[in-house]
Protein backbone atom coordinates (compact mmCIF):
# COMPACT_ATOMS: atom_id res chain seq x y z
CA UNK A 1 0.00 0.00 0.00
CA UNK A 2 1.26 3.46 -1.13
CA UNK A 3 1.63 5.51 1.45
CA UNK A 4 3.40 9.52 2.30
CA UNK A 5 4.57 11.21 5.30
CA UNK A 6 3.29 14.90 5.73
CA UNK A 7 4.17 16.62 9.06
CA UNK A 8 4.03 13.80 11.26
CA UNK A 9 0.27 12.16 9.62
CA UNK A 10 0.81 9.46 7.51
CA UNK A 11 -1.66 9.14 4.80
CA UNK A 12 -3.32 6.52 2.59
CA UNK A 13 -3.03 7.30 -1.71
CA UNK A 14 -6.95 6.81 -2.49
CA UNK A 15 -6.01 4.78 -5.48
CA UNK A 16 -4.40 1.88 -3.41
CA UNK A 17 -7.47 1.65 -1.42
CA UNK A 18 -9.80 -1.86 -2.25
CA UNK A 19 -13.06 -3.07 -1.24
CA UNK A 20 -12.56 -5.74 1.20
CA UNK A 21 -15.08 -8.04 -0.81
CA UNK A 22 -14.88 -6.94 -4.18
CA UNK A 23 -17.28 -10.06 -5.59
CA UNK A 24 -20.74 -7.96 -3.87
CA UNK A 25 -22.51 -4.85 -4.80
CA UNK A 26 -23.75 -4.15 -0.84
CA UNK A 27 -23.13 -0.90 0.33
CA UNK A 28 -24.25 0.86 4.06
CA UNK A 29 -25.11 4.01 1.72
CA UNK A 30 -27.25 2.11 -0.92
CA UNK A 31 -30.17 0.82 1.15
CA UNK A 32 -32.14 -0.47 -1.42
CA UNK A 33 -29.24 -3.19 -2.69
CA UNK A 34 -30.39 -4.52 0.70
CA UNK A 35 -34.52 -4.28 -0.16
CA UNK A 36 -36.14 -7.43 -0.65
CA UNK A 37 -38.46 -7.09 -3.69
CA UNK A 38 -41.38 -9.76 -3.79
CA UNK A 39 -45.55 -9.97 -3.05
CA UNK A 40 -45.53 -13.22 -0.81
CA UNK A 41 -49.38 -15.11 -0.48
CA UNK A 42 -50.66 -14.64 2.42
CA UNK A 43 -52.40 -17.29 4.51
CA UNK A 44 -55.73 -16.62 7.02
CA UNK A 45 -55.03 -17.71 10.10
CA UNK A 46 -58.70 -18.04 11.26
CA UNK A 47 -62.09 -18.00 10.07
CA UNK A 48 -62.57 -14.18 10.44
CA UNK A 49 -59.42 -13.50 8.55
CA UNK A 50 -60.70 -15.92 5.78
CA UNK A 51 -64.03 -14.26 5.47
CA UNK A 52 -62.18 -10.66 5.48
CA UNK A 53 -59.95 -12.03 2.70
CA UNK A 54 -63.10 -13.40 0.60
CA UNK A 55 -64.95 -10.25 1.28
CA UNK A 56 -62.68 -7.77 0.11
CA UNK A 57 -62.29 -9.85 -2.84
CA UNK A 58 -66.15 -9.93 -3.27
CA UNK A 59 -67.23 -6.73 -2.00
CA UNK A 60 -67.26 -3.27 -3.42
CA UNK A 61 -67.33 -1.71 0.55
CA UNK A 62 -65.93 -4.27 3.12
CA UNK A 63 -65.70 -3.15 6.89
CA UNK A 64 -63.24 -5.06 9.33
CA UNK A 65 -63.84 -3.91 12.92
CA UNK A 66 -62.71 -5.49 15.82
CA UNK A 67 -59.54 -5.43 18.30
CA UNK A 68 -55.96 -4.47 17.91
CA UNK A 69 -53.58 -7.13 16.31
CA UNK A 70 -56.46 -9.20 14.62
CA UNK A 71 -54.34 -8.21 10.90
CA UNK A 72 -56.99 -5.68 10.00
CA UNK A 73 -54.46 -3.47 8.18
CA UNK A 74 -52.30 -5.93 6.97
CA UNK A 75 -55.00 -8.54 5.32
CA UNK A 76 -56.35 -5.06 4.02
CA UNK A 77 -53.13 -4.19 2.41
CA UNK A 78 -52.14 -7.48 1.33
CA UNK A 79 -55.35 -7.62 -0.32
CA UNK A 80 -54.45 -4.14 -2.29
CA UNK A 81 -51.69 -5.12 -3.30
CA UNK A 82 -52.64 -8.45 -4.86
CA UNK A 83 -55.49 -6.64 -6.46
CA UNK A 84 -52.87 -3.89 -8.08
CA UNK A 85 -50.56 -7.43 -8.75
CA UNK A 86 -53.61 -9.08 -10.73
CA UNK A 87 -54.69 -5.60 -12.73
CA UNK A 88 -57.72 -5.66 -11.04
CA UNK A 89 -56.87 -1.99 -9.52
CA UNK A 90 -54.50 0.98 -10.99
CA UNK A 91 -53.51 2.37 -8.06
CA UNK A 92 -53.16 1.91 -4.09
CA UNK A 93 -54.58 4.92 -2.16
CA UNK A 94 -54.00 4.28 1.61
CA UNK A 95 -55.36 7.04 4.56
CA UNK A 96 -55.69 7.52 7.92
CA UNK A 97 -56.64 9.85 10.31
CA UNK A 98 -53.64 12.01 11.93
CA UNK A 99 -55.12 11.72 14.90
CA UNK A 100 -52.53 11.69 18.73
CA UNK A 101 -53.06 8.86 20.43
CA UNK A 102 -53.38 10.27 23.82
CA UNK A 103 -50.17 12.47 23.55
CA UNK A 104 -49.25 15.92 22.28
CA UNK A 105 -46.24 15.58 19.93
CA UNK A 106 -46.07 19.50 19.87
CA UNK A 107 -44.60 21.31 16.54
CA UNK A 108 -43.33 18.96 14.10
CA UNK A 109 -40.63 20.38 11.98
CA UNK A 110 -40.48 19.70 7.88
CA UNK A 111 -42.49 19.77 4.95
CA UNK A 112 -46.29 18.13 4.93
CA UNK A 113 -44.70 14.44 4.30
CA UNK A 114 -42.54 14.78 6.63
CA UNK A 115 -45.40 16.23 9.17
CA UNK A 116 -47.71 13.07 8.46
CA UNK A 117 -44.73 10.78 8.33
CA UNK A 118 -45.12 9.53 11.90
CA UNK A 119 -48.79 8.83 11.50
CA UNK A 120 -48.43 7.24 8.56
CA UNK A 121 -45.68 4.69 9.53
CA UNK A 122 -47.82 2.05 10.60
CA UNK A 123 -48.75 1.75 6.76
CA UNK A 124 -45.53 2.28 5.06
CA UNK A 125 -44.68 -0.43 7.22
CA UNK A 126 -47.31 -3.03 6.24
CA UNK A 127 -46.73 -2.02 2.49
CA UNK A 128 -42.92 -2.26 2.74
CA UNK A 129 -43.18 -5.88 3.96
CA UNK A 130 -45.66 -6.73 1.01
CA UNK A 131 -43.44 -5.14 -1.53
CA UNK A 132 -39.93 -4.07 -0.44
CA UNK A 133 -38.38 -0.81 -0.26
CA UNK A 134 -37.12 -0.33 -3.57
CA UNK A 135 -40.61 -0.83 -5.30
CA UNK A 136 -42.40 0.60 -2.74
CA UNK A 137 -40.31 4.04 -3.40
CA UNK A 138 -40.85 3.70 -7.13
CA UNK A 139 -44.20 3.29 -6.55
CA UNK A 140 -44.97 6.17 -4.28
CA UNK A 141 -43.00 7.90 -6.81
CA UNK A 142 -44.79 7.72 -9.78
CA UNK A 143 -48.09 8.02 -7.62
CA UNK A 144 -49.26 4.15 -8.04
CA UNK A 145 -49.35 4.03 -4.15
CA UNK A 146 -51.03 7.14 -2.34
CA UNK A 147 -50.67 7.42 0.97
CA UNK A 148 -52.33 10.59 2.28
CA UNK A 149 -54.40 11.68 5.51
CA UNK A 150 -57.99 11.96 6.10
CA UNK A 151 -58.54 15.47 5.45
CA UNK A 152 -57.22 15.13 1.37
CA UNK A 153 -59.72 13.00 0.62
CA UNK A 154 -62.73 15.77 0.46
CA UNK A 155 -63.87 16.50 -2.99
CA UNK A 156 -62.16 13.52 -4.56
CA UNK A 157 -63.65 10.66 -6.81
CA UNK A 158 -61.53 7.72 -6.16
CA UNK A 159 -61.97 5.62 -9.66
CA UNK A 160 -59.85 2.38 -10.55
CA UNK A 161 -58.33 2.16 -6.77
CA UNK A 162 -57.85 -0.10 -4.06
CA UNK A 163 -58.52 2.45 -1.23
CA UNK A 164 -57.45 1.28 2.34
CA UNK A 165 -58.91 3.39 5.41
CA UNK A 166 -57.04 2.70 8.58
CA UNK A 167 -57.51 3.48 12.17
CA UNK A 168 -60.99 4.56 11.18
CA UNK A 169 -62.19 4.29 14.90
CA UNK A 170 -60.46 8.24 14.94
CA UNK A 171 -62.72 9.22 12.31
CA UNK A 172 -66.12 11.26 13.38
CA UNK A 173 -69.44 10.17 11.84
CA UNK A 174 -69.25 12.85 9.13
CA UNK A 175 -65.92 12.26 7.99
CA UNK A 176 -66.34 8.35 7.71
CA UNK A 177 -69.56 9.28 5.18
CA UNK A 178 -67.70 11.75 3.63
CA UNK A 179 -65.10 9.39 2.77
CA UNK A 180 -67.42 6.59 1.63
CA UNK A 181 -69.23 8.62 -0.73
CA UNK A 182 -65.88 8.82 -2.77
CA UNK A 183 -65.84 5.63 -3.71
CA UNK A 184 -65.56 5.45 -7.59
CA UNK A 185 -66.06 2.96 -10.51
CA UNK A 186 -64.12 -0.07 -10.40
CA UNK A 187 -63.16 0.60 -6.85
CA UNK A 188 -62.91 -1.32 -3.55
CA UNK A 189 -62.74 0.24 -0.56
CA UNK A 190 -62.14 -1.50 2.94
CA UNK A 191 -62.44 0.59 6.39
CA UNK A 192 -60.74 -1.18 9.24
CA UNK A 193 -60.29 0.08 12.95
CA UNK A 194 -61.14 -0.58 16.73
CA UNK A 195 -64.53 1.15 18.24
CA UNK A 196 -63.54 0.38 21.83
CA UNK A 197 -59.74 2.19 21.39
CA UNK A 198 -60.83 5.54 20.24
CA UNK A 199 -58.46 8.13 21.01
CA UNK A 200 -61.10 10.97 20.26
CA UNK A 201 -63.52 12.08 22.99
CA UNK A 202 -66.52 9.24 23.84
CA UNK A 203 -69.40 10.15 21.88
CA UNK A 204 -67.34 11.36 18.90
CA UNK A 205 -66.33 8.13 17.06
CA UNK A 206 -68.51 7.09 14.01
CA UNK A 207 -67.28 3.78 12.98
CA UNK A 208 -69.51 1.25 15.32
CA UNK A 209 -71.90 3.45 14.62
CA UNK A 210 -71.54 3.46 10.86
CA UNK A 211 -70.72 -0.19 10.47
CA UNK A 212 -74.31 -1.07 12.99
CA UNK A 213 -76.32 0.43 9.65
CA UNK A 214 -74.62 -0.59 7.10
CA UNK A 215 -74.69 -4.53 7.87
CA UNK A 216 -78.38 -3.97 6.80
CA UNK A 217 -77.23 -3.39 3.27
CA UNK A 218 -76.46 -6.98 0.96
CA UNK A 219 -73.86 -5.02 -1.03
CA UNK A 220 -71.56 -4.09 2.02
CA UNK A 221 -69.51 -6.38 4.06
CA UNK A 222 -69.06 -6.07 7.55
CA UNK A 223 -66.74 -8.58 8.91
CA UNK A 224 -65.98 -8.32 12.80
CA UNK A 225 -62.94 -9.42 14.33
CA UNK A 226 -62.49 -11.13 17.89
CA UNK A 227 -60.05 -11.99 20.56
CA UNK A 228 -59.49 -15.42 18.60
CA UNK A 229 -58.17 -13.83 15.43
CA UNK A 230 -55.34 -12.15 17.36
CA UNK A 231 -52.33 -13.10 15.52
CA UNK A 232 -50.16 -11.29 17.96
CA UNK A 233 -48.44 -12.60 21.30
CA UNK A 234 -51.14 -14.86 23.28
CA UNK A 235 -50.65 -12.36 25.63
CA UNK A 236 -52.08 -9.71 23.81
CA UNK A 237 -55.87 -11.49 23.52
CA UNK A 238 -55.33 -12.64 27.23
CA UNK A 239 -55.24 -8.94 28.61
CA UNK A 240 -57.76 -7.60 26.03
CA UNK A 241 -59.90 -9.92 27.97
CA UNK A 242 -59.84 -7.98 31.43
CA UNK A 243 -59.08 -4.26 30.44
Amino acid sequence: MAKRVQRGVVQTRSDSVVPLYPETRWSPVEEEQRDQSYVRKVRPQSENQKALLDALREFNLTLAVGPAGTGKTYLAISAAVEALEEGRAARIILSRPAVEAGESLGYLPGDMQEKLAPYLRPLYDALSDRLGGKRLRAAIADGTIEVAPIAFMRGRTLNNAFVVIDEAQNCTYGQIKMLLTRLGWHSTMVLTGDPDQTDLLPGISGLADIAQRLSTLPEVAVIKMIERDIVRHPLVASMLTVL
